[in-house]
Parts: structure tokens; C-alpha cells; sequence
């Protein structure tokens, strides 16, 4: 059905990724990359930037004892990674050694991705979590007057700003119980203040605190209900730092929207090779990842369109819609494909394949006839910026026709 009479060996695959330059490699898989998510960015997105740590085992260049959170001591490689939040697709991965993990490391594929973006694609906010909110990030993102989202990291000047604000009393609702106080902040280093949101809620439950105290233990009980009287509230707390004019309510919920990026990790780690898929030079690492990243964006559309109202991960996604026995038969020319499934629901699966199909079928034959050259990629991307975002795609012009009898 594919034109496939054999699957390539693992090591005819390493043999293959090592005959491709280097840096044409990494251009020609970056152009696909942004091929695959460039037809979405005309709507209002937001990018987020985070790095995720790979536990090595063996020889392998960059495979440096630095950062490992969940293996301590092993060698690491570690992924800079930009994504497309929401619909999860990935704008670039870059694979570095272990010890490259700081956001210093991140900043110049994300600045360097942000300018080869037009104006009118750029995201509407940039958003990270406290590794990022560092001077020389928001400074070059400030020039660029690109909006910006960060968490601080809570350093004693920053602590210090908390306990200032912890005195007063105008706090204002942030959602899901957390509460808000706007501020403006200069840190040592910056060159002026920029707007600091503290955020704080209350511990639910009771805890104990306990310590010495001249060689006496002494306890501190944490109650959750500050109505009784003496009482110690525990707060959990966190500072973000923006260059936008969002509501407390609305910076809080786009910072928790921020934990989908962690999702996104999991899935292309675990469930689809980054985690796996290892070389002994970061080059054909780089290829790799990058290729995963280009199929996952595929196939994260493709489940979109058959599951148009959440999203589905590959671990039930793939045995959802791939787990059946095809059969190809050719008849008066035409070539049919018939699917026999393999598990309980696959009726839904096939219902959903058959809503896919009459789309593709639909956008090939608007394609064909339309007079700009609208590709069905770009037709499908408008479906789901339609379907997600509620942005219908732009009307197209009709050329004036000729309505003058003959005697005109």
C-alpha cells in the first residue's frame, strides 16, 4: 500500500543518519519542522520553552554527570525544546550534553527562532518556568517587544519583596484558591523595575513544624483555618515576572496552563522514542530527535482530527486507531482498503477514520480547484485553528468577470 517491500535494519538507520552532513541535516529537518506548524501560527499562541533531562547509558558524546533529577550521578543528555502550546506541536529540539542545561544554553536557539518567525506569527506570549526568568532572557525579549511569561526564583531579595507584601491586604482572587498581589521589582543586575505578581495560597490540612531550640525541640502547628484565632497559616507561594497588562487572574491561569509542557515531555520520551533512540555522537542524536519531533507533530494532527474535542497520547491513540488488519483489493481501477479491527472499539475507530477521510477528501479536491495554490496541509491546519480556536480561515478573493452583453 506504501510502496514498501522492506523495513530498513537499526543499523542500516545509523549507518544512513551518518552519511548526512551535519549542518544540512539540521537545516533540512528544521525547515520541515516549521513547515509542519507555520499554517497554525497565524492565530494567537503561545510558546513554550523548557529542556528535559535524558538519562544516558554507555558511551556517547556530551554524556556528562551534571542535572539528572530522577537518576542522580547517571550521564545525561538534555533536550532544549520550543513548543506550541495547546495543540502540543514542537517548533524545534536541540540536544545538548548534560552539563548544558541552563537556560544560558536555550536562549540563543530561542531567540534565533523568534526572528526567523514574520511579525505576524510571532507568539502572543513566551512563557518558562524559573530558569528562565533571568535578566539577560527578559532583556532580549524586551528589545524584540516580545511579551514574555516567567516564574522568579526565590532568591532572599525576592523573599525579602514577599515578606513586604505578605503585610498588606488588598489581595486578589488568581483561581483554583490562590490569591494575588501586583508589585513592581528591581532586582540587583536589572536595569530598571519590571511588574512582579506574587502569588500565595493557603496549605490545605495540618502540619507540624519542628526544630531546637537551645537544645529544646520546639514545634510549630500549621493550620489551614485562619479563623482560629492564634493560629499559623502555611502558604505556598510563587512570583512571576511579565511585560504584559494581564489581570492577576488571568497570569495565574496561564502560568498553571503552563504544566501541559510537561505532558508533551512524557509523551515524546516515553511514548515515542526520545527517551530511547540513542547514538554515540550528538549528531545523529540531533537528526533523531528532530525527526521524532516532525513525526509527533503528524501524528498529534492527525488524532486531532479524528478526536477533534481532546487530545489523545500516542500510548492509546496508536492502539486505538492502528490496531486492525488491512486488506487491499483493486477492482475496475479503483484500489480498496478494507480495515477488520482488532479490539472492542474499534466501531468508534472506524467512525473516526471514515470522518477523516471525507475531510482529506473534501480539502484534496478544494486544493485542486481553488486559484491560489492552497495546499490540503494548510486546509487542515485551518479545519483545527477552526476547530481549537474558533478562527475561521480568510475568505478568498474572486477575479471580476466579464458581465457586458455584446452590444456594451
Amino acid at each position: 500500500m506504501l510502496n514498501m517491500n522492506k523495513v530498513i535494519s537499526e543499523d542500516a538507520l545509523r549507518n544512513a543518519l551518518k552519511r548526512i552532513p551535519e549542518a544540512e541535516g539540521t537545516a533540512w529537518l528544521d525547515t520541515h519542522l516549521h513547515d509542519s506548524v507555520a499554517p497554525l501560527l497565524d492565530a494567537a499562541w503561545i510558546l513554550d520553552t523548557d529542556t528535559t533531562v535524558k538519562p544516558l547509558y554507555g558511551k556517547q558524546e556530551g554524556a556528562v554527570v551534571s542535572y539528572n533529577p530522577k537518576k542522580p550521578g547517571r550521564p545525561s543528555h538534555t533536550y532544549h525544546t520550543y513548543l506550541m502550546a495547546g495543540l502540543r506541536q514542537v517548533l524545534g529540539v536541540e540536544v545538548h550534553a548534560g552539563n548544558e542545561h541552563a537556560a544560558c544554553h536555550t536562549q540563543p536557539g530561542l531567540l534565533k527562532l523568534l526572528d526567523n518567525l514574520p511579525a505576524t506569527r510571532k507568539p502572543a506570549l513566551v512563557r518558562g518556568d524559573c530558569a528562565f526568568g533571568n535578566n539577560p532572557l527578559m532583556r532580549e525579549l524586551e528589545a524584540r517587544d516580545q511579551p514574555y511569561l516567567f516564574k522568579l526564583k526565590l532568591t532572599t531579595n525576592v523573599k525579602r519583596h514577599i515578606g513586604r507584601l505578605f503585610r498588606e491586604n488588598d489581595w486578589t482572587n488568581a483561581g483554583q484558591g490562590w490569591e494575588g498581589r501586583d508589585s513592581r521589582l528591581a532586582l540587583a543586575g536589572w536595569a530598571e523595575a519590571r511588574r512582579v505578581v506574587v502569588l500565595r495560597r493557603p496549605i490545605k490540612g495540618e502540619m507540624v513544624i519542628a526544630g531546637e531550640d537551645n537544645g529544646q525541640q520546639v514545634l510549630g502547628f500549621i493550620e489551614a483555618d485562619r479563623r482560629s484565632g492564634k493560629a499559623i497559616t502555611g502558604y505556598e507561594y510563587a512570583v512571576l515576572v511579565t511585560n504584559t497588562e494581564y489581570g492577576i487572574l488571568s497570569l495565574g491561569q496561564l502560568y498553571r496552563d503552563r504544566a501541559d509542557a510537561e505532558n508533551a515531555f512524557d509523551e515524546l520520551k516515553n511514548q515515542w522514542g526520545w527517551g530511547g533512540f540513542t547514538t554515540q555522537d550528538l549528531h545523529r542524536c540531533q537528526l533523531s530527535a528532530r525527526a521524532v519531533a516532525l513525526i509527533y507533530n503528524w501524528w498529534s494532527v492527525f488524532v486531532r482530527l479524528a478526536n477533534p474535542h481532546s487530545r489523545r497520547e500516542a500510548i492509546t491513540s496508536r492502539p486505538w486507531l492502528m490496531s486492525a488488519v488491512g486488506r487491499k483489493t483493486e477492482h475496475a481501477g479503483q484500489t480498496s482498503i478494507t480495515l477488520t479491527g482488532q479490539h472492542a472499539d474499534f466501531g468508534k475507530a472506524q467512525a473516526a477514520l471514515m470522518r477523516v477521510s471525507a475531510l482529506l477528501q473534501q480539502w484534496v479536491l478544494r486544493a485542486t480547484e481553488q486559484l491560489k495554490s492552497a495546499t490540503v496541509w494548510n486546509l487542515v491546519c485551518d479545519h483545527l485553528k477552526l476547530l481549537v480556536a474558533g478562527i475561521s480561515p480568510p475568505q478568498n478573493s474572486r477575479l471580476l468577470t466579464c458581465t457586458a452583453d455584446a452590444g456594451g
